[in-house]
């Protein structure tokens, strides 16, 4: 059934793209693509967190939809098909478990992900381990991108040996900070809030919590307490624009205190 699912998608492109087809779908490019194909995957992130099944699948054939596009379109250049994608991942997956299709022996995630990290660098032929930081994709979202560095570089041992070494970094780039804030130098003030995001990513992975997902978490959480601020003072005839801080304040912490009577 999923085969049949699978090949029905692949026509309903194909058709499409083809003579006769849809305008908009046959004047897309592999570039215009671009913006959907990040779109689409944050909206399965989404899903995800709304813990909602039927969201879920629609978007995950949203995300698949996206991938049969590509392909189709590398397959109307004469560049590779949709089969050869699915060749393409079907042999990495087995190249990259020996540990299930072969004989090496991998007995935790931690092995797995060394083992993985190994046959990465022999295939993509990195000279270096900095090579393969060099090498991560440029369009990363930049906390992501520092998270990945981060673990490669630990995965060779250049690592804190614990918690309290990155938190004390956290501390010296925040000092670093107050000793240039002043200051109009704004190449060397950027450099320094660089090194002290870096050094906060440094943290989250210690404690396993992934940078970008919290950030995204905690803005979602000022713009709801941001929110009631705005009802608030709707609700008592001010103007937000006119208020004090102070008088703002007093309301964020309203909104603060209701939160944690849920």
């Amino acid at each position: 059934m999923a085969k049949e699912g699978f090949e029905k998608l692949v026509d309903i492109m194909a058709k499409l793209r083809g003579e006769g087809g849809c305008p908009w779908d046959k004047a897309q490019t592999h570039e215009s693509l671009k913006p959907f194909l990040i779109e689409e995957a944050y909206e399965v992130i989404d899903a995800v967190d709304a813990e909602n099944p039927e969201i879920l699948k629609e978007e995950l054939g949203d995300l698949l939809l996206q991938i049969v596009f590509h392909s189709r379109i590398a397959e109307e250049e004469g560049r590779f098909s949709i089969n050869d994608v699915i060749e393409k991942i079907c042999d990495k997956m087995i190249r990259r478990h020996p540990h299930i299709f072969g004989e090496v022996k991998a007995d935790t995630p931690e092995e797995v992900l060394k083992n993985w990290e190994d046959i990465k660098k022999e295939e993509k032929d990195f000279s270096s381990y900095a090579e393969s930081m060099d090498r991560l994709p440029e369009q990363l979202p930049a906390l992501m991108k520092a998270f990945k560095v981060q673990e490669k570089a630990a995965r060779v041992g250049f690592d804190w040996d614990s918690v309290d070494g990155a938190l004390n970094k956290v501390y010296e780039e925040l000092q670093e900070i107050q000793e240039v804030y002043k200051s109009e130098k704004s190449e060397k003030i950027k450099e320094e809030i660089g090194d002290l995001l870096f050094a906060v990513v440094n943290v989250a992975r210690f404690l396993k919590v992934d940078p970008e997902l919290a950030l995204r978490d905690a803005t979602k959480k000022f713009v709801k307490r941001f929110k009631y601020v705005e009802e608030e003072a709707k609700r008592q005839n001010k103007d937000l624009s006119k208020m004090t801080l102070e008088e703002m304040d007093i309301l964020w912490e309203q909104g603060k205190n209701k939160e944690k009577k849920f």
